[in-house]
Parts: C-alpha cells; structure tokens; sequence
C-alpha cells in the first residue's frame, strides 16, 4: 500500500515537471517594420539619444593636419627641373661652332637669357641641365657666335666696361665673384647659387659695373 501511494504522488509530479517548458514558453513576437520606426520615434522624443556635459567640463584641444595645396608656380618648376635634368642639347662647344644666332646683337642676349628661368644652379654647370653664374652667361652669348671665359673675372675681362649709364640690357654685370645679364632698369638675370634657380631680380649691391662684348 505504502509503494502504491509513493507511486501515486511521485510519478504525477514527475510528467507535471516534465510539462512545465511546454507551458512556460511562449511563441517571440513578431516586430515589423512599423513597430521598429514607432519604438524610435518614442525614444526620440524621450531624450534617449541626447547626450548631457557638464557645464564644468573643460574643452579637450583638437589639433588638426595642416594640408597645402601646390601652387601652378610650384608645379611649373618641378616640371622644368625635370626637363632641364634630362637635357641633352648642344654643349657651348657644339654651339661656338654652329652658333644658331650667327648675328649677335644684345637685345638677343636679353632675350635668350629669360629663357632658361628656372633652370637650377649646378657648380660647375654650363648648360641647361644645370648653371652656375659664369657658365650662364657663357652658355647664352655662345648661341651667337661669342666665347667667353668660364669665370665671373674672365668673363670681365673678355669685354669693355663702360658706364652704367650707358648699359643696355645683354650687357654682363659684374659683380664681386659673380656675373650675370642686365635687363635694364636695374634689373639683371643670373644663376645665383646652390639650392636656387635662374632668375630675374634686382642687382643686390651697389658694387658692380657693367661690361660689354664687342666694343
């Protein structure tokens, strides 16, 4: 009797507990498209995405990249350099002999001299792949026909120094240990020196003088 009973109470206990999942679980709840949008319509207007600072807070610094942009200047020289790099024309040599300006004249020197602005100062250098003073100037007066020493003295004393009221632009200015080419108007191209390029600029000290070829 006693097992009957023990049987009767477990074994009814035993399928109840086996039941419960069944019982407790219940099918999730489908969320559509339009439940979605509504629930975070509620949540914006509840203030859930605002964020509160402190007014005491102290701003954090925020350093930004400093970004340039290249210049059409800066661009235009890069392109010289590399094309004035790779040069491979006439020497002075190839041009004395074959002179492709056979009239010399100084408003020509003037002229040829502007061409070669931007071309970088190499010592030593005689050509456009790269100048130094006294090579530029050779290299121009060389187109017509002119040899000149290759030395700021030597291209000095290669002419006739006349005032500078009297210089005309083709005319070489002499300074100390440096030569270049009027332009007139206290103005004069030259190769100035390691680091820069040929340019057109004021003649920067009051000690030169001019000199002409051919006179």
């Amino acid at each position: 009797m006693l097992s009957l009973a023990v049987t009767a109470v477990i074994v009814p206990g035993l399928f109840a507990t086996v039941a419960l999942p069944a019982y407790a679980y219940s099918a999730p709840t489908t969320t559509t498209a339009a439940d979605a949008t509504e629930a975070l319509q509620e949540l914006k207007a509840a203030g859930a995405q605002k964020v509160s600072v402190n007014a005491e807070a102290a701003p954090v610094p925020v350093a930004r990249d400093n970004f340039s942009t290249t210049s059409a200047a800066e661009i235009r020289r890069a392109s010289l350099a590399a094309s004035y790099a790779a040069y491979s024309g006439p020497n002075v040599a190839a041009l004395l002999a074959n002179p492709p300006y056979p009239n010399f004249n100084l408003g020509g020197i003037a002229a040829v001299a502007q061409q070669y602005v931007g071309v970088p100062y190499v010592y030593g250098g005689a050509d456009p792949s790269g100048f130094d003073c006294s090579g530029f100037v050779m290299y121009v007066y060389a187109q017509f026909g002119v040899a000149l020493p290759h030395s700021a003295s030597g291209s000095a004393a290669a002419g006739t120094a006349i005032s500078r009221e009297a210089a005309l632009p083709g005319d070489i200015v002499i300074l100390p240990g440096h030569s270049g080419i009027y332009l007139g108007g206290g103005m004069f191209i030259d190769a100035p020196e390691a680091g820069r390029t040929i340019q057109v600029r004021p003649i920067y000290e009051n000690d030169y003088y001019i000199v002409r070829v051919g006179i």
